[in-house]
């Protein structure tokens, strides 16, 4: 039985850019004390296959964190699938709002000592002493009472293109580090309501039980994310209070959730939300690039990306002694590197 992808990862690519079939993209996690994760995850692979389910899914002992693009014919027989598994019964699908279900070109399930990389020791809090979660109407509310902070728990780089209306957007690159910085940004506020969220919910659940133990006393999570509280958002007519994109981590890397474009160009400075990787791959630096900079720089991040692009076979020795702005630099930090000139950009 095949449990991993043996297709060129191009030609799959190019598979999904052609096909006219309808796929819906999903989300979802699960945190559940898994005896065996590699049992586990064979079985979840064989499953899901079937199915024609493609997607990123992580499996670890403490649960499993997932990412999916689904024939929508077969979505009924995805919950069935889901249900078979005793501790997946009922579980929320966050489906994406902005979606052409072309998220994914392969499945690949894999095994990881967390699902969410947080960098905290489990043993010190019980994660499952969590916030109260919050809808869509719950969250406006919230947000409305002038004794509420509300966190966004995500990266510089997603709050960058979008977020809620009054939010603290902490500038960090990493869910880890964020941990810290928003403990200690909060110290002087452990009697407000404290409103978190994030892309699905998943990063939530574990900073909420992590701020109860550090002894926030109201702590609130929005139940399924932004993913969720767009949907809730669209079919209860309610106050859309997130202004511009929700970035995803899949091939889309953005969905629509407002028409307000907040961020800019890391090339020219026009206004622009759209999120690319540098095409030179051995760079591959994420940033934020309008269609005339794309054009002008053949979707690369510089001048020295776009001509190393147009090298030939050189290109395989030059690769390993180049300094390229995606192996100096982490995800967005495009105007870091601006401020020193090491671009030339004319």
């Amino acid at each position: 039985m095949r449990l991993y992808n043996r297709i060129n990862g191009m030609e799959l690519k190019r598979r999904m850019q052609d096909s006219t079939e309808t796929r819906t993209t999903i989300s979802f996690y699960k945190y559940y004390h898994i005896k065996n994760p590699r049992l586990f995850r064979d079985h979840f692979f064989i499953l899901l296959d079937k199915l024609d389910v493609l997607g990123r899914i992580y499996v670890a002992a403490e649960g499993v964190n997932g990412q999916m693009s689904v024939p929508t014919a077969n979505i009924e027989k995805l919950r069935e699938a889901f249900d078979t598994i005793d501790f997946f019964k009922g579980i929320r699908f966050n489906y994406a709002i902005d979606d052409n279900g072309k998220s994914f070109f392969k499945l690949a399930i894999k095994l990881r000592d967390k699902i969410l990389a947080d960098g905290l020791n489990d043993k010190s809090f019980d994660v499952t002493q969590k916030g109260t979660h919050v809808d869509a109407a719950e969250f406006n509310a919230l947000a409305d009472d002038p004794n509420t902070v509300i966190i966004d728990m995500r990266n510089h780089y997603e709050t960058e293109v979008g977020h809620f209306k009054g939010a603290i957007t902490p500038d960090v690159e990493t869910f880890r580090e964020s941990l810290p910085i928003i403990e200690e940004m909060l110290q002087n506020h452990k009697e407000q309501n404290l409103l978190m969220y994030c892309t699905g919910g998943i990063r939530c659940e574990k900073a909420s039980a992590y701020f109860r133990y550090k002894g926030f006393k109201n702590v609130f999570q929005l139940n399924g994310g932004i993913i969720e509280y767009a949907r809730q958002v669209q079919e209860q007519k309610l106050e859309n209070k997130f202004i511009g994109k929700n970035f995803v981590f899949d091939e889309r890397l953005g969905e629509r959730i407002s028409p307000e474009i907040i961020a800019s160009c890391h090339q020219c400075g026009k206004p622009c939300d759209a999120h690319t990787n540098c095409a030179n791959d051995a760079c591959h630096l994420l940033f934020i690039q309008c269609d005339e900079c794309a054009a002008k720089y053949s979707n690369c991040c510089s001048t020295k990306c776009c001509e190393f692009n147009q090298l030939g076979d050189d290109k395989k020795i030059l690769r390993k002694t180049e300094v390229f702005n995606g192996t100096r630099f982490g995800k967005g930090r495009y105007k870091a590197f601006n401020k020193d000139h090491s671009l030339d950009m004319s």
